[in-house]
């Protein structure tokens, strides 16, 4: 019933641009509201308190119920005409802040539908259910399962504040002022505040949706593309460090994280590697070859997607490289995606720490991240998110080469959805719209299986977690 309220935004801009297209989302509306109060309405009075088991199902129904019913304005409307896999494709793009499009001919389409795609991306940017976080105390419902269970990993006992109400409210209100911030410079640096609101939604939740087909290379400005590349990089930081750092008003907590520090080094490496090849190899000349260089490293490094040239044609190994930059993604705690630096920073001192046992068998060492040493079960799980991962995308990328696509095609789409990038290599190197419906499905998959990281969605396919 919440989120139908969001199918309702789009009707002014609708309105207000007269692009006939406010009945669908009225539609939509009703049709999601009603369905909302059915569930409900038999089950108001009933109060139980719920466990950690039932915060995982919670998490991803919200996120399978809400894909499906954010598709509902794409069936319904004129324009663009969809298939139901198209239309639940693009609504599960964008609420895990994927990217990956099947629409084509962007500039043409309704403003209305425009924005909506956009508007679906910000909502999936800090996660849906961290937003219910908030929500739901304030009915009476307890939300630090749904916490525990909406962000798994390293860092998911990181409270800021004593109470996770609180904790949801602050990461909102830190989200909300970094979007108003980046529209405000949009529009400063030449768009229109249509586009402005628009790209400030998919930037800060690095989604990668835009509202034009060449994406950021529409607007062929660097100071647009500056802007892109700053709000890309802070959306793509630990949320708690900007909390912190805002109420210390200090950059300490920024300096002294050892995830930050490496989440930097990495996009200046892979920044560097991309300009320098695209001049040596007189794809680019000078000035061009860096601001393209950067931007595309920071684009895909932070698993945003935007575009300002077609990356997935440039020469050797630069499309590879960045595509594997991708599954480092963003950090722990951010609206990124990739498996996040904080566990491939784990999985690195934990290596260095196996060369080093060969070396001293009977040494202890310990791993240590910001001086804190780590307990061997927080190593444990990473190891253990790290081949589920493998496994899962090979398991698909052998799926879509069975579907028919070609082995590049395959490897790059489950790489882009998995990793909630977007753009890949091949035939879905500029959209997914040619693919066979099999692998959309597919795909629809792997993009919630990388935004609930792993192990949120899997716990519900194994036997054990419904015995009782």
């Amino acid at each position: 019933m919440i989120i139908s309220l969001s199918m309702l935004p789009p009707i002014p801009v609708s309105l207000w641009y007269t692009d006939g297209s406010a009945l669908p989302f009225f539609l939509a509306f009703l049709t999601t509201i009603t369905a909302g109060l059915m569930l409900w309405f038999p089950v108001k009075s009933f109060r139980k308190e719920m466990r950690l088991r039932d915060g995982f199902i919670v998490v991803v129904m919200y996120w399978v119920v809400l894909g499906l019913a954010g598709s509902l304005p794409l069936i319904l409307s004129a324009t663009p005409v969809m298939s139901i896999t198209d239309a639940v494709f693009e609504s599960m793009s964008g609420l895990t802040t994927t990217g990956a499009t099947v629409i084509t001919g962007l500039d043409e389409l309704p403003r209305s539908i425009l924005y909506y795609r956009q508007q679906l991306q910000w909502l999936g940017g800090m996660g849906i259910i961290v937003l219910a976080v908030a929500i739901l105390p304030m009915l009476g419902i307890g939300g630090m399962q749904l916490y525990r269970a909406e962000t798994p990993g390293p860092m998911k006992d990181n409270k800021l504040t004593p109470r996770i109400t609180e904790t949801a409210k602050a990461l909102w209100y830190i989200y909300l002022g970094l979007t108003v911030a980046c529209a405000l410079a949009y529009w400063v640096a030449g768009m229109t505040p249509f586009d402005a609101i628009g790209h400030s939604f998919s930037t800060v939740a690095i989604g990668g949706f835009s509202t034009h087909d060449l994406s950021i290379g529409y607007f062929n400005s660097a100071a647009i593309e500056m802007v892109a590349v700053v709000f890309m990089i802070l959306a793509g930081v630990n949320f708690s460090l900007h909390f912190l750092a805002w109420r210390n008003i200090s950059i300490k907590p920024y300096v002294a994280d050892s995830e930050f520090k490496m989440y930097i080094k990495v996009l200046i490496l892979v920044a560097l590697i991309t300009s320098m090849y695209l001049y040596i190899t007189g794809t680019f000349s000078g000035w061009d070859s860096i601001h393209n260089g950067v931007f595309q490293a920071v684009s895909i490094g932070t698993t945003t997607g935007f575009t300002i040239a077609e990356y997935h044609t440039w020469p050797g190994f630069l499309p590879a490289l960045l595509l594997l930059a991708s599954f480092i993604g963003g950090c722990a705690g951010s609206t990124g995606g990739g498996m996040k630096v904080i566990r491939v920073l784990l999985l690195f001192k934990q290596g260095m720490r196996e060369v080093v046992r060969l070396i001293h068998p009977n040494a202890q060492v310990p791993v240590k991240i910001g001086g804190k040493v780590l307990e061997e079960s927080v190593i444990d799980s990473v190891w253990g998110f790290f081949s589920l991962y493998v496994v899962s995308f090979i398991i698909m990328a052998l799926l879509l080469a069975a579907s028919g696509l070609d082995l590049v095609t395959a490897f790059s789409a489950v790489a882009a959805c998995m990793n909630n990038l977007g753009p890949g290599l091949g035939d879905v190197g500029s959209h997914y719209g040619d693919i066979n419906d099999v692998a959309k499905w597919i795909l629809c998959f792997a993009m919630l299986l990388g935004r609930l990281e792993i192990f949120t969605l899997l716990v519900l396919l194994t036997p054990a977690f419904w015995r009782k």
